[in-house]
């Protein structure tokens, strides 16, 4: 409950906020920005609304039934490979910004940031679209069925089999192992061009220059590292979970695991925005514009009203 209560508004206003622009941010590093909190925003309905709240609160509704139950696991799961991919390509188009000023220009840029993210969210979508078929009816009432319960074949087949490593393998495996590579490389460049730099502008010899590129390359690093170093411990207990971690344990502590585990996941999905906000002042004054505006407008429309009674 309180997930949703956090992530829905501090998502829909960071969309806002980046797609109004003026936040001190290039226009590819906003649309990816922009995609991350979109993808964020469907987990929490998708996962944590549609599935979690509706399921506790009201267990008996048409979304309970088979084919919209096994539509919405659809749904859940290309959202939450949205949300994880978006992330690596973020990452990856900041590695590009930063270590790699030949291919910069070509590559970081609005047109490529499109692509790159419709390619990526179709991708991810069509890899989904099997798991609707994972599912069959756990009960029949007056011919609807009702709830969605696994196949048999889906723990015996060797294609479902299969399916179930390739999903551990691509979220969130393979984007750990991208994310850390990025940031390592990211690093190491930053480090060496830094002592460069320093040598060519005299810092060696005590002299005090500010240096504008630097402190862009800072900013930027901040908001990466921010941003990755978030995943990756929020998911760390996931990818444990992967790893059947919880069959080692007994049954509670296994159930305590398992459920850590997905709230940890979800929780990534609230903190983009206040990672914004500490790290970005322009975000924080366009937030604070934003917040603003509906008191400012509600007030000029009473005042309004105010006047024309008085005349």
């Amino acid at each position: 409950m309180i997930l949703a209560i956090v992530g829905v508004p501090v998502n829909a206003t960071a969309i806002v906020v980046l797609t109004h622009g003026n936040c001190g941010l290039s226009i590819c590093t906003t649309r990816y920005l922009v995609a991350m909190a979109t993808a964020d925003l469907l987990v929490i309905i998708t996962q944590v609304i549609l599935k979690r709240i509706n399921g506790y609160y009201f267990p008996t509704n048409f979304l309970r039934i088979t084919p919209v139950c096994s539509v919405r696991y659809v749904l859940l799961r290309a959202a939450t490979d949205c949300s994880v991919w978006f992330t690596v390509t973020f990452t990856f188009d900041r590695f590009v910004a930063i270590s790699c000023q030949k291919l910069k220009s070509k590559y970081c840029t609005r047109k490529t940031a499109s692509v790159v993210l419709a390619t990526t969210g179709t991708v991810l979508c069509l890899k989904n679209i099997p798991i609707y078929f994972r599912f069959e009816p756990r009960s029949i009432v007056d011919n609807v069925p009702w709830r969605c319960g696994n196949k048999r074949s889906y723990f015996t087949d060797p294609r479902w089999i299969g399916f179930r490593i390739f999903e551990k393998v691509l979220t969130p495996l393979i984007p750990f192992g991208i994310i850390m590579l990025l940031n390592a490389l990211t690093v190491r460049h930053i480090l060496v061009a830094s002592r460069v730099r320093k040598g060519l502008r005299g810092h060696s010899r005590g002299e005090n220059h500010s240096d504008p590129e630097m402190e862009n390359r800072r900013k930027s690093m901040i908001l990466i590292f921010t941003i990755s170093c978030s995943f990756m411990l929020l998911w760390f207990v996931y990818v444990l979970y992967f790893f059947d971690v919880g069959d080692y344990l007994d049954d509670d502590s296994s159930y305590i695991f398992t459920n850590v585990a997905y709230m940890l996941r979800d929780l990534n999905c609230c903190t983009n925005t206040f990672i914004y906000v500490a790290t970005q002042s322009k975000f924080r004054e366009q937030l604070k514009s934003t917040l603003k505006y509906p008191i400012i407008s509600i007030l000029k429309i009473v005042n309004l009203r105010k006047n024309e009674t008085a005349q």
